[in-house]
């Protein structure tokens, strides 16, 4: 369903990624754990197809959805139009199925600067997960919140990934997401940084300590 093969992705003079190669099945869930600045979000966009200058190969499903460490919401748009001018297909009726889903039933009329913080990313979620997609991406969507909210939003995102059975791609440098995403752990290290899977769960344990 999605096979990585990246041998240098480079910025400038500096090389940043070296062999990262991995594959994922249909439905699968893989969290590539790492410190901040080694190349995660690098990895992921050119995973996404974002970033297209790199050595090497990736095999993407068609259906990708990606979510970014901010929100990214049009502060013009109100919520119902936030979800819908990026899902053209969806009827509002879908929209406020897909708002409810994240608790946010009551908000469709309502505009990002409107929403807190929290509600901004159930939103963000909502936006995600609105159509049918085989892969999603996160990058690090919730690093910025605090403990209560994290949680939240973490058990939110993994009920809709098993409602929609999409398979997923996380980036992280906390490894208790990890568990609660029920997902697999491979580890980008190094410079330049490069996948070393797979990850034994004494190690994880060290890097949640």
């Amino acid at each position: 369903m999605l096979e990585v093969d990246v041998q240098n992705k480079v910025f400038g003079k500096q090389q940043i990624l070296g062999s990262c190669r991995l594959k994922l099945q249909a439905g699968e869930r893989l969290s590539i754990l790492g410190p901040s600045g080694i190349g995660k979000s690098t990895l992921l966009r050119i995973i996404a197809g974002l970033d297209t200058a790199y050595e090497g190969k990736v095999n993407r499903p068609v259906g990708i959805a990606y979510m970014f460490q901010g929100p990214n919401l049009l502060d013009w748009r109100n919520c119902y139009q936030n979800l819908m001018i990026f899902h053209r297909e969806a009827s509002q009726a879908e929209a406020q199925a897909a708002l409810e889903q994240v608790g946010l039933g009551d908000k469709g009329l309502s505009y990002p600067r409107q929403l807190s913080l929290g509600q901004q990313r159930r939103l963000s979620l909502a936006r995600t997960f609105l159509s049918k997609t085989d892969l999603v991406l996160l990058d690090e969507p919730f690093t910025s919140l605090d403990p209560k909210l994290k949680a939240e939003m973490l058990e939110l995102t993994r009920n809709l990934l098993d409602q929609s059975g999409a398979a997923l791609v996380h980036v992280t440098h906390d490894a208790k997401e990890v568990d609660i995403l029920s997902s697999n752990a491979v580890e980008l290290q190094g410079s330049p940084a490069t996948l070393q899977y797979p990850i034994p769960a004494a190690v994880i344990q060290t890097l949640d300590e």
